[in-house]
């Protein structure tokens, strides 16, 4: 959008009744939104490299039906550390099959494999993925593990363990996180078994950040990009009850973000990401040494 343009969509985005657009502005508006979303989501993406993805289902009301939408979102970060978003697509409950769709159509128009994908354990992303870029490697969010975690507790041990759980996510060496785990195990084993168990759920995937620079752990820890983007689209359905449709959903959350994506930050040490796209070793975020191994590295492992 130009400024004029953004301007006179603003109120549109938003929900402003007092905005004074009459129906046929707020009609030919949308349908210029169509058809912009329309040609972004077929876009090339041969020109792009992205090392880092995040990928999260996001889903809020759509006005005129009665299932949620499921919107599935993929961001990346470029070489030089710039954000973009990369899919906005309706998807079914979040399945696989959805997945496998999204990935599919980025592959076709000439994406890369990421060097890492973040993203929340519950998602059917992860056996797309795998199928579509079995080389990319994967992060679990610990956001979402923390809250799985703390939904299993009782409210009144919630702070303490809330801080503990904080003492593994934001650990300094792998080493240490695995310890505070393991504390965390012995305190709350025997009266918590599924707290416990929800936390240990796939431990090698939610440690994997300790193999990336230590700069971008608090890029790749989470899948905030994606929560802290679609802040403003939900506080958009929120105003308006919902978008009419599931196209005008899709449409109002792509033409929100593509106006939001100008303002993101880039990731912390951009120099490091082509590193990391090289695929050179870090351990416990640091860069390792000529003759030396990450331990999942070396041979029979």
């Amino acid at each position: 959008l130009s400024t004029g343009d953004f301007q006179e969509a603003l109120p549109v985005l938003l929900g402003n009744e007092a905005a004074g657009l009459s129906p046929a502005a707020i009609t030919r508006l949308t349908a210029t939104w169509r058809t912009e979303y329309e040609r972004w989501r077929t876009r090339t993406l041969t020109d792009r490299d992205f090392v880092y993805i995040w990928v999260d289902g996001v889903h809020f009301n759509i006005r005129l039906e009665d299932d949620r939408l499921a919107a599935l979102v993929v961001v990346g970060a470029r070489l030089d550390g710039t954000k973009e978003v990369l899919a906005i697509e309706d998807g079914y409950r979040e399945s696989t099959e959805s997945w496998l769709t999204v990935l599919r159509d980025l592959k076709r128009r000439g994406m890369g494999a990421p060097a890492l994908a973040i993203g929340d354990g519950a998602l059917g992303f992860w056996a797309a993925v795998r199928e579509v870029w079995p080389e990319a490697r994967e992060q679990r969010c610990w956001v979402h593990r923390i809250a799985n975690v703390l939904d299993k507790l009782p409210a009144r041990l919630q702070p303490q363990t809330k801080h503990a759980l904080h003492e593994m996510m934001y650990a300094e060496r792998r080493a240490s996180c695995e310890a505070a785990m393991q504390r965390f195990a012995q305190a709350y084993e025997a009266k918590y078994p599924k707290a416990v168990k929800a936390l240990f759920a796939d431990v090698p995937r939610l440690l994997t950040h300790f193999d990336f620079p230590a700069a971008h752990w608090k890029h790749i820890r989470t899948t905030n990009p994606i929560e802290s983007a679609f802040a403003t689209v939900k506080l958009r359905t929120r105003v308006t009850k919902g978008a009419g449709s599931r196209a005008a959903g899709l449409t109002m959350a792509f033409k929100l973000l593509a106006a939001a994506q100008n303002t993101w930050r880039r990731l912390d040490a951009q120099e490091l990401l082509p590193l990391v796209r090289a695929g050179i070793d870090f351990k416990d975020g640091r860069q390792v040494e000529c003759g030396q191994q990450r331990p999942d590295k070396k041979a029979g492992t």
